[in-house]
Protein backbone atom coordinates (compact mmCIF):
# COMPACT_ATOMS: atom_id res chain seq x y z
CA UNK A 1 0.00 0.00 0.00
CA UNK A 2 3.16 1.98 0.88
CA UNK A 3 4.16 1.63 -2.57
CA UNK A 4 0.88 2.30 -4.37
CA UNK A 5 0.26 5.68 -2.47
CA UNK A 6 3.89 6.59 -3.37
CA UNK A 7 3.52 5.88 -6.96
CA UNK A 8 -0.08 7.79 -6.70
CA UNK A 9 1.86 11.23 -4.81
CA UNK A 10 4.13 11.11 -7.77
CA UNK A 11 1.17 11.39 -10.22
CA UNK A 12 -0.56 14.16 -8.65
CA UNK A 13 2.37 16.34 -9.89
CA UNK A 14 1.59 15.72 -13.52
CA UNK A 15 -1.31 17.91 -13.57
CA UNK A 16 -0.78 18.33 -17.05
CA UNK A 17 -2.42 15.26 -18.32
CA UNK A 18 -5.91 17.21 -17.22
CA UNK A 19 -6.17 20.15 -18.75
CA UNK A 20 -8.04 19.65 -22.43
CA UNK A 21 -9.15 23.05 -24.45
CA UNK A 22 -10.58 25.94 -22.87
CA UNK A 23 -14.39 26.54 -24.63
CA UNK A 24 -18.13 28.53 -22.85
CA UNK A 25 -20.74 26.48 -22.70
CA UNK A 26 -23.76 27.46 -24.40
CA UNK A 27 -26.44 30.13 -23.91
CA UNK A 28 -29.45 27.93 -22.62
CA UNK A 29 -32.36 27.56 -24.34
CA UNK A 30 -35.97 28.66 -23.44
CA UNK A 31 -37.72 25.87 -24.32
CA UNK A 32 -39.83 24.27 -21.88
CA UNK A 33 -38.95 20.23 -21.40
CA UNK A 34 -40.58 17.75 -23.18
CA UNK A 35 -43.35 15.69 -21.65
CA UNK A 36 -43.51 11.73 -21.83
CA UNK A 37 -46.39 10.15 -20.72
CA UNK A 38 -45.63 7.18 -17.81
CA UNK A 39 -45.03 3.80 -19.26
CA UNK A 40 -47.45 1.14 -18.83
CA UNK A 41 -47.79 -1.89 -20.07
CA UNK A 42 -46.12 -3.75 -22.48
CA UNK A 43 -45.92 -4.02 -26.05
CA UNK A 44 -43.75 -4.38 -29.12
CA UNK A 45 -41.40 -1.31 -29.56
CA UNK A 46 -42.18 0.64 -32.60
CA UNK A 47 -39.27 1.21 -35.13
CA UNK A 48 -38.09 5.30 -35.44
CA UNK A 49 -37.14 6.24 -38.90
CA UNK A 50 -34.65 4.25 -40.47
CA UNK A 51 -31.70 6.87 -40.93
CA UNK A 52 -28.68 6.59 -44.08
CA UNK A 53 -26.12 5.51 -40.78
CA UNK A 54 -24.11 3.01 -42.02
CA UNK A 55 -24.79 -0.28 -39.49
CA UNK A 56 -22.21 -2.14 -37.04
CA UNK A 57 -20.96 -4.80 -39.87
CA UNK A 58 -20.53 -7.02 -36.26
CA UNK A 59 -24.25 -6.62 -35.01
CA UNK A 60 -26.50 -9.33 -35.45
CA UNK A 61 -30.37 -8.99 -34.82
CA UNK A 62 -29.82 -12.07 -32.67
CA UNK A 63 -31.99 -10.35 -29.95
CA UNK A 64 -35.14 -10.03 -32.27
CA UNK A 65 -35.08 -14.12 -32.06
CA UNK A 66 -33.33 -14.54 -28.34
CA UNK A 67 -35.52 -17.15 -25.97
CA UNK A 68 -35.78 -14.28 -23.22
CA UNK A 69 -38.03 -15.09 -20.06
CA UNK A 70 -41.14 -12.79 -20.56
CA UNK A 71 -40.76 -11.67 -16.55
CA UNK A 72 -36.94 -10.59 -17.53
CA UNK A 73 -33.59 -10.53 -15.82
CA UNK A 74 -33.06 -8.84 -12.36
CA UNK A 75 -33.20 -6.56 -10.40
CA UNK A 76 -31.86 -9.24 -8.15
CA UNK A 77 -30.74 -13.24 -8.43
CA UNK A 78 -29.84 -13.45 -11.91
CA UNK A 79 -28.92 -16.89 -13.52
CA UNK A 80 -25.63 -18.41 -13.67
CA UNK A 81 -23.72 -16.99 -16.58
CA UNK A 82 -25.86 -13.70 -17.03
CA UNK A 83 -23.88 -10.50 -16.90
CA UNK A 84 -26.07 -8.46 -14.52
CA UNK A 85 -24.87 -5.39 -16.24
CA UNK A 86 -26.12 -6.55 -19.49
CA UNK A 87 -28.71 -9.03 -18.56
CA UNK A 88 -27.01 -11.65 -21.55
CA UNK A 89 -25.58 -14.19 -20.89
CA UNK A 90 -21.40 -14.40 -21.31
CA UNK A 91 -19.42 -16.78 -23.46
CA UNK A 92 -16.71 -17.46 -20.78
CA UNK A 93 -18.85 -17.41 -17.51
CA UNK A 94 -15.35 -17.22 -15.57
CA UNK A 95 -15.18 -14.02 -16.71
CA UNK A 96 -18.17 -13.14 -14.12
CA UNK A 97 -15.81 -13.77 -10.97
CA UNK A 98 -13.65 -11.36 -11.08
CA UNK A 99 -14.65 -7.46 -10.50
CA UNK A 100 -15.69 -5.22 -13.13
CA UNK A 101 -12.79 -2.62 -13.98
CA UNK A 102 -13.68 0.95 -14.31
CA UNK A 103 -11.11 2.78 -16.94
CA UNK A 104 -10.74 6.15 -17.66
CA UNK A 105 -10.69 6.78 -21.52
CA UNK A 106 -9.98 10.17 -23.12
CA UNK A 107 -12.33 12.33 -25.17
CA UNK A 108 -10.34 15.39 -25.98
CA UNK A 109 -8.70 16.52 -27.78
CA UNK A 110 -9.99 15.25 -31.26
CA UNK A 111 -6.63 13.28 -31.76
CA UNK A 112 -7.14 10.98 -29.78
CA UNK A 113 -10.10 9.69 -31.19
CA UNK A 114 -11.19 7.04 -31.92
CA UNK A 115 -10.26 5.19 -28.81
CA UNK A 116 -9.44 1.69 -28.36
CA UNK A 117 -11.97 -0.80 -27.13
CA UNK A 118 -15.22 1.22 -25.93
CA UNK A 119 -16.96 -1.27 -28.09
CA UNK A 120 -16.46 -4.39 -25.83
CA UNK A 121 -17.53 -2.50 -22.60
CA UNK A 122 -20.70 -3.49 -20.68
CA UNK A 123 -21.32 0.36 -19.53
CA UNK A 124 -19.90 4.17 -20.51
CA UNK A 125 -20.60 6.92 -18.30
CA UNK A 126 -19.74 10.15 -19.86
CA UNK A 127 -19.71 13.25 -18.09
CA UNK A 128 -18.48 16.72 -18.41
CA UNK A 129 -14.94 17.74 -16.54
CA UNK A 130 -14.00 21.39 -16.72
CA UNK A 131 -13.40 24.00 -19.55
CA UNK A 132 -15.56 22.45 -22.27
CA UNK A 133 -14.36 18.44 -22.23
CA UNK A 134 -16.10 15.32 -21.50
CA UNK A 135 -14.75 11.61 -20.34
CA UNK A 136 -15.79 8.45 -20.54
CA UNK A 137 -15.79 6.23 -17.93
CA UNK A 138 -15.87 2.78 -19.46
CA UNK A 139 -16.92 0.08 -17.29
CA UNK A 140 -15.41 -3.69 -18.32
CA UNK A 141 -17.23 -6.84 -16.90
CA UNK A 142 -18.19 -9.63 -19.23
CA UNK A 143 -16.14 -9.13 -22.34
CA UNK A 144 -12.07 -8.57 -22.18
CA UNK A 145 -10.50 -6.01 -24.40
CA UNK A 146 -6.75 -6.13 -25.65
CA UNK A 147 -6.27 -2.32 -25.83
CA UNK A 148 -8.14 0.53 -23.92
CA UNK A 149 -7.47 4.14 -24.36
CA UNK A 150 -6.28 6.75 -23.64
CA UNK A 151 -6.28 6.79 -20.20
CA UNK A 152 -6.37 9.79 -18.81
CA UNK A 153 -7.12 11.13 -15.20
CA UNK A 154 -9.93 10.63 -12.63
CA UNK A 155 -12.77 13.39 -11.60
CA UNK A 156 -14.82 13.16 -7.92
CA UNK A 157 -17.42 11.45 -9.74
CA UNK A 158 -15.45 8.18 -10.18
CA UNK A 159 -15.48 7.75 -6.47
CA UNK A 160 -18.94 6.53 -7.11
CA UNK A 161 -18.49 5.00 -9.87
CA UNK A 162 -15.81 2.51 -7.97
CA UNK A 163 -18.18 2.46 -4.74
CA UNK A 164 -21.15 1.33 -7.06
CA UNK A 165 -19.74 -1.11 -9.32
CA UNK A 166 -16.68 -2.40 -6.77
CA UNK A 167 -14.33 -1.90 -9.49
CA UNK A 168 -10.85 -1.63 -10.20
CA UNK A 169 -9.70 2.00 -11.26
CA UNK A 170 -7.31 1.89 -13.94
CA UNK A 171 -6.46 6.33 -14.53
CA UNK A 172 -4.14 8.34 -15.10
CA UNK A 173 -3.08 10.63 -11.81
CA UNK A 174 -5.81 13.28 -10.93
CA UNK A 175 -6.01 17.01 -9.93
CA UNK A 176 -4.27 16.88 -6.31
CA UNK A 177 -7.60 17.38 -3.83
CA UNK A 178 -8.81 14.44 -6.20
CA UNK A 179 -6.59 12.42 -5.95
CA UNK A 180 -6.17 12.57 -2.06
CA UNK A 181 -9.66 12.24 -1.62
CA UNK A 182 -9.15 8.97 -3.40
CA UNK A 183 -6.02 7.78 -1.45
CA UNK A 184 -8.23 8.40 1.54
CA UNK A 185 -11.21 6.12 0.23
CA UNK A 186 -12.11 2.41 0.57
CA UNK A 187 -11.35 1.47 -2.69
CA UNK A 188 -7.84 3.29 -2.27
CA UNK A 189 -6.10 -0.43 -2.46
CA UNK A 190 -8.01 -0.60 -6.14
CA UNK A 191 -6.39 2.56 -7.94
CA UNK A 192 -3.99 1.01 -10.59
CA UNK A 193 -1.98 4.08 -12.05
CA UNK A 194 1.16 3.67 -14.33
CA UNK A 195 4.01 2.26 -12.47
CA UNK A 196 6.82 -0.77 -13.48
CA UNK A 197 4.63 -3.29 -11.94
CA UNK A 198 1.05 -2.53 -13.38
CA UNK A 199 -0.42 -3.58 -16.27
CA UNK A 200 -1.07 0.08 -17.73
CA UNK A 201 1.71 0.51 -20.32
CA UNK A 202 2.63 3.15 -23.27
CA UNK A 203 1.38 2.33 -27.02
CA UNK A 204 3.78 4.24 -28.60
CA UNK A 205 6.52 5.58 -26.20
CA UNK A 206 8.73 7.14 -29.55
CA UNK A 207 5.80 8.72 -30.49
CA UNK A 208 2.05 10.20 -29.36
CA UNK A 209 2.78 8.16 -25.12
CA UNK A 210 -1.06 6.67 -25.18
CA UNK A 211 -1.49 5.39 -21.82
CA UNK A 212 -3.46 1.82 -22.36
CA UNK A 213 -3.67 -1.66 -20.30
CA UNK A 214 -5.49 -4.79 -22.07
CA UNK A 215 -8.28 -5.58 -19.58
CA UNK A 216 -7.13 -9.46 -19.29
CA UNK A 217 -3.61 -8.53 -17.88
CA UNK A 218 -5.95 -5.75 -15.17
CA UNK A 219 -8.01 -8.42 -13.89
CA UNK A 220 -5.26 -10.83 -13.49
CA UNK A 221 -3.14 -7.67 -11.66
CA UNK A 222 -6.14 -7.85 -9.31
CA UNK A 223 -6.42 -11.46 -8.44
CA UNK A 224 -2.60 -11.79 -7.73
CA UNK A 225 -3.15 -9.09 -5.06
CA UNK A 226 -6.28 -10.89 -3.22
CA UNK A 227 -8.99 -8.13 -5.13
CA UNK A 228 -10.44 -10.28 -7.53
CA UNK A 229 -13.90 -12.51 -7.16
CA UNK A 230 -17.13 -12.10 -7.58
CA UNK A 231 -19.34 -8.43 -6.62
CA UNK A 232 -22.74 -7.79 -5.63
CA UNK A 233 -23.92 -5.86 -8.65
CA UNK A 234 -27.59 -6.39 -8.56
CA UNK A 235 -29.41 -3.70 -9.15
CA UNK A 236 -30.31 -3.45 -13.32
CA UNK A 237 -33.84 -4.79 -14.99
CA UNK A 238 -33.72 -6.44 -18.09
CA UNK A 239 -36.78 -7.25 -20.50
CA UNK A 240 -36.52 -7.74 -24.39
CA UNK A 241 -39.85 -6.37 -24.84
CA UNK A 242 -39.75 -2.50 -24.76
CA UNK A 243 -42.31 -1.09 -22.41
CA UNK A 244 -45.38 0.67 -23.57
CA UNK A 245 -45.82 4.55 -22.92
CA UNK A 246 -42.36 5.77 -25.07
CA UNK A 247 -42.64 8.15 -27.39
CA UNK A 248 -40.30 7.75 -31.34
CA UNK A 249 -36.93 8.82 -30.91
CA UNK A 250 -35.16 8.34 -33.84
CA UNK A 251 -31.95 10.80 -32.64
CA UNK A 252 -30.37 11.86 -29.65
CA UNK A 253 -28.19 14.76 -29.20
CA UNK A 254 -26.25 15.92 -26.15
CA UNK A 255 -24.99 19.06 -26.30
CA UNK A 256 -21.84 19.46 -23.80
CA UNK A 257 -20.78 22.74 -24.48
CA UNK A 258 -19.09 24.13 -27.84
CA UNK A 259 -16.09 22.17 -28.21
CA UNK A 260 -17.80 18.30 -26.91
CA UNK A 261 -21.08 17.65 -28.03
CA UNK A 262 -22.48 14.07 -29.43
CA UNK A 263 -25.01 12.59 -31.57
CA UNK A 264 -27.29 9.05 -31.07
CA UNK A 265 -28.71 7.39 -34.59
CA UNK A 266 -31.11 4.90 -34.30
CA UNK A 267 -30.55 2.05 -36.29
CA UNK A 268 -33.51 -0.64 -36.81
CA UNK A 269 -31.68 -2.93 -38.61
CA UNK A 270 -29.69 -3.74 -35.55
CA UNK A 271 -32.02 -2.12 -32.69
CA UNK A 272 -29.06 -0.05 -31.83
CA UNK A 273 -27.68 3.73 -31.19
CA UNK A 274 -25.08 4.51 -33.41
CA UNK A 275 -22.10 7.31 -31.40
CA UNK A 276 -21.41 10.69 -33.94
CA UNK A 277 -18.71 12.60 -32.17
CA UNK A 278 -18.29 16.61 -32.55
CA UNK A 279 -15.78 17.19 -35.69
CA UNK A 280 -15.06 20.72 -34.95
CA UNK A 281 -15.39 23.53 -32.37
CA UNK A 282 -18.43 26.08 -32.03
CA UNK A 283 -17.71 29.49 -32.57
CA UNK A 284 -20.99 29.96 -31.07
CA UNK A 285 -23.96 27.87 -30.22
CA UNK A 286 -26.13 28.76 -33.12
CA UNK A 287 -22.99 27.54 -35.60
CA UNK A 288 -24.36 24.42 -37.22
CA UNK A 289 -22.92 21.32 -35.52
CA UNK A 290 -20.69 18.46 -37.74
CA UNK A 291 -20.41 14.65 -36.74
CA UNK A 292 -18.45 12.59 -37.62
CA UNK A 293 -19.03 8.29 -36.38
CA UNK A 294 -17.32 7.01 -33.91
CA UNK A 295 -15.62 3.43 -34.32
CA UNK A 296 -13.23 1.84 -32.36
CA UNK A 297 -9.58 1.33 -32.94
CA UNK A 298 -8.83 -2.03 -31.72
CA UNK A 299 -11.68 -3.41 -33.92
CA UNK A 300 -12.77 -0.71 -36.54
CA UNK A 301 -15.73 -1.42 -35.38
CA UNK A 302 -18.90 1.67 -34.72
CA UNK A 303 -19.77 2.25 -31.01
CA UNK A 304 -23.24 1.25 -31.00
CA UNK A 305 -25.52 0.40 -27.32
CA UNK A 306 -28.27 -0.99 -26.80
CA UNK A 307 -29.78 1.55 -24.21
CA UNK A 308 -28.74 5.37 -23.96
CA UNK A 309 -29.93 7.22 -20.55
CA UNK A 310 -29.50 10.98 -19.74
CA UNK A 311 -28.98 11.33 -16.20
CA UNK A 312 -30.06 15.05 -14.33
CA UNK A 313 -27.18 15.12 -11.70
CA UNK A 314 -26.08 17.55 -8.70
CA UNK A 315 -23.44 19.42 -9.84
CA UNK A 316 -20.81 21.26 -7.54
CA UNK A 317 -18.16 23.52 -8.87
CA UNK A 318 -15.37 22.81 -6.02
CA UNK A 319 -13.12 24.93 -7.52
CA UNK A 320 -12.81 27.07 -10.85
CA UNK A 321 -11.66 23.32 -13.00
CA UNK A 322 -13.40 21.10 -10.95
CA UNK A 323 -16.88 19.56 -10.49
CA UNK A 324 -18.38 17.51 -8.14
CA UNK A 325 -20.81 15.61 -9.81
CA UNK A 326 -22.78 13.88 -6.82
CA UNK A 327 -24.06 10.53 -8.79
CA UNK A 328 -26.01 9.48 -5.35
CA UNK A 329 -29.34 9.20 -3.97
CA UNK A 330 -31.96 9.94 -7.35
CA UNK A 331 -33.07 12.06 -9.67
CA UNK A 332 -34.62 12.91 -13.10
CA UNK A 333 -33.63 10.73 -16.41
CA UNK A 334 -34.74 9.76 -19.60
CA UNK A 335 -33.66 6.33 -20.81
CA UNK A 336 -33.60 5.34 -24.53
CA UNK A 337 -34.52 1.97 -26.07
CA UNK A 338 -35.73 0.44 -29.16
CA UNK A 339 -36.16 3.47 -30.72
CA UNK A 340 -38.28 4.88 -27.90
CA UNK A 341 -38.20 7.52 -25.15
CA UNK A 342 -39.20 7.34 -22.12
CA UNK A 343 -39.50 9.89 -18.84
CA UNK A 344 -37.95 7.62 -15.45
CA UNK A 345 -35.87 8.22 -12.47
CA UNK A 346 -32.27 7.09 -11.95
CA UNK A 347 -31.26 5.53 -9.06
CA UNK A 348 -28.18 4.54 -6.81
CA UNK A 349 -28.30 4.37 -3.45
CA UNK A 350 -25.19 3.90 -1.18
CA UNK A 351 -23.17 1.67 -3.06
CA UNK A 352 -25.38 0.13 -5.57
CA UNK A 353 -25.01 0.43 -9.41
CA UNK A 354 -27.41 2.80 -11.36
CA UNK A 355 -30.78 1.55 -12.48
CA UNK A 356 -33.93 3.33 -13.48
CA UNK A 357 -36.92 3.26 -12.39
CA UNK A 358 -40.52 3.74 -13.85
CA UNK A 359 -42.45 7.44 -12.05
CA UNK A 360 -44.57 5.19 -10.26
CA UNK A 361 -41.47 3.58 -8.63
CA UNK A 362 -41.07 0.55 -10.27
CA UNK A 363 -37.92 -1.12 -11.99
CA UNK A 364 -38.04 0.01 -15.91
CA UNK A 365 -36.17 -2.30 -17.76
CA UNK A 366 -33.38 -1.95 -20.05
CA UNK A 367 -32.81 -3.95 -23.31
CA UNK A 368 -30.76 -6.37 -23.01
CA UNK A 369 -27.42 -5.48 -23.98
CA UNK A 370 -24.78 -2.46 -23.43
CA UNK A 371 -26.02 1.03 -21.76
CA UNK A 372 -24.35 4.64 -22.57
CA UNK A 373 -25.09 7.08 -19.43
CA UNK A 374 -25.07 10.76 -20.67
CA UNK A 375 -24.64 12.66 -17.06
CA UNK A 376 -25.90 16.13 -17.03
CA UNK A 377 -26.68 19.39 -14.49
CA UNK A 378 -29.54 19.96 -13.16
CA UNK A 379 -30.32 22.79 -14.98
CA UNK A 380 -29.56 21.18 -18.13
CA UNK A 381 -32.85 21.75 -21.09
CA UNK A 382 -34.17 19.63 -22.97
CA UNK A 383 -36.12 20.36 -26.42
CA UNK A 384 -37.99 17.67 -28.51
CA UNK A 385 -38.83 18.24 -32.90
CA UNK A 386 -40.65 15.01 -33.74
CA UNK A 387 -38.51 12.31 -33.09
CA UNK A 388 -35.23 14.54 -32.66
CA UNK A 389 -34.64 14.97 -28.59
CA UNK A 390 -31.87 17.57 -27.88
CA UNK A 391 -30.62 17.93 -24.22
CA UNK A 392 -28.02 21.06 -23.38
CA UNK A 393 -25.95 20.71 -20.54
CA UNK A 394 -25.84 23.44 -18.19
CA UNK A 395 -23.34 23.41 -15.04
CA UNK A 396 -23.51 25.43 -11.80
Amino acid sequence: MKRLCFVLVIFSMILSACGPAKTLLPTPTSSPQATIPTPTGMETAQAATPTSTPAPANTSTFLSTLVYPVEGYGPANYPAGVNPLTGLKVANPALLNRRPMLIQVSNLPRNVRPQWGLSLADIVFEYYTEEGSTRFAAIFYGNDAGMVGPIRSGRFIDAYLVDGYKAMFAFGSAYEVELNSFMSSDFANRMVVEAPYTPLKRYDPNGFDYLVVNTADLSEYASKRGLGGAQKLAAMFFKLVAPAGGQPAGQLFVHYSNATYGRWDYDPATGKYLRFSDAIDLSDASQPEQYSQLTDRLNNQPIAFDNVAVLYVKNELYSPNIYDIKLTGSGDAYAFRDGQAYRVKWLRDAADVVSLANPDGSPFPFKPGTTWFEVIGLASTLTQSGQSWRFSNMMP
